[in-house]
């Protein structure tokens, strides 16, 4: 299995009471440890406002820390969980990451979806287009990407994006473009989309008859389009809180659980609903390896933690870095 980490960047309440000021070195710390250590990518949120209220906390912008994350670290790659293609123009936003790219000398990934939180849409007067009219506008928007980075320009008369020989240049570093991630696990459309375009997709981590479930549709999408299924690699993210023993655990989930109540109480008790023990990679040590053993044996070579008291205390990660990696790689 092959193992990348979010940073913390606001969007969860990560960053709660560390001063703004010193929020990006602790991003850029984080970052740095990542590119040091065993993890093959470092992963944000693209979202404007925190979730899962809005409030006046810190979300940090994540193109913007693609770019500062490609020029302070050196190998590891750099995700978005994912890029929600309603918030910037295809074509432009394949140009920043072509130039992301060249930046992090050819490690960036596009992580893109649909989008699904009406709050900041319509507080930054993007509307907010029914579901079907989203996942339509994501077909065109990631043709127009393809587009761009196998030719250097993109044309396009859709119903949602028109664009007319729009020149993208330099090309990506990468070979053939930067990677998609389509991510979501909508089996009509999503993975219909996933089947003809993605070189990974992410989606339903938390159950592994779902995960396999959604593959067997994926499977089918891929059979319809002429696509080889084994072709695209299948992620999943998981929340993560590990200790050694359940009275860590425990612990752990309390400290998480009393910083988010002393800064957010309003977000606490939705936020904390990601971190109970019925969660597959809240638990000991042996939980979380078995779980994601369980997932890689269903056909997931790829997942992406998310480790909420990372920007406070790094013994979890450190954790799962010394017992659960090794045991899965």
């Amino acid at each position: 299995m092959r193992f990348g980490t979010f940073l913390p960047q606001g969007w969860r309440f990560d960053l709660v009471g560390i001063a703004p000021e010193e929020q990006w070195n602790t991003m850029k710390r984080l970052a740095q440890r990542a590119d040091d250590g065993p993890w093959e990518s470092v992963w944000v949120y693209d979202h404007f406002h925190t979730t899962p209220v809005p409030s006046e906390e810190a979300t940090h912008e994540a193109w913007t820390l693609m770019s500062a994350f490609a020029a302070s670290t050196s190998r590891v790659r750099l995700g978005q969980m994912c890029t929600c293609l309603g918030y910037r123009n295809p074509a432009y936003l394949a140009k920043v990451a072509a130039t992301v790219d060249h930046v992090s000398a050819g490690r960036v990934e596009m992580g893109i979806g649909g989008g699904w939180y009406e709050h900041e849409w319509r507080a930054y007067g993007y509307g907010f287009p029914e579901i079907g009219d989203r996942l339509r506008a994501l077909r065109e928007g990631v043709e127009i990407m393809k587009q761009a980075w196998e030719t250097g320009s993109a044309t396009l008369d859709g119903r949602y994006f028109q664009v007319d020989g729009a020149i993208v240049r330099p090309l990506p570093v990468q070979e053939n473009g930067i990677p998609f991630w389509i991510s979501g696990g909508g089996e009509k459309v999503t993975l219909r989309i996933a089947a003809r375009y993605a070189q990974y997709t992410n989606f339903a981590g938390g159950n592994v008859a779902e995960f396999e479930h959604k593959s067997d549709v994926l499977r089918g999408h891929c059979d319809a389009v002429g696509r080889d299924f084994a072709s695209i690699v299948r992620t999943t993210n998981n929340n993560v809180i590990i200790g050694e023993t359940e009275a860590e655990v425990k612990d752990r989930i309390a400290a998480v659980s009393d910083r988010i109540q002393r800064f957010a109480p309003e977000a606490h008790d939705k936020l904390m609903a990601n971190f109970t023990l019925d969660n597959p990679t809240v638990g000991t040590v042996e939980k979380v390896t078995e779980h994601l053993a369980a997932l890689e044996k269903a056909g997931a070579a790829y997942t992406i933690s998310y480790f909420p008291e990372l920007a406070y205390d790094t013994s979890g990660v450190e954790l799962f870095e010394q017992k659960v990696i090794p045991a899965l790689v």
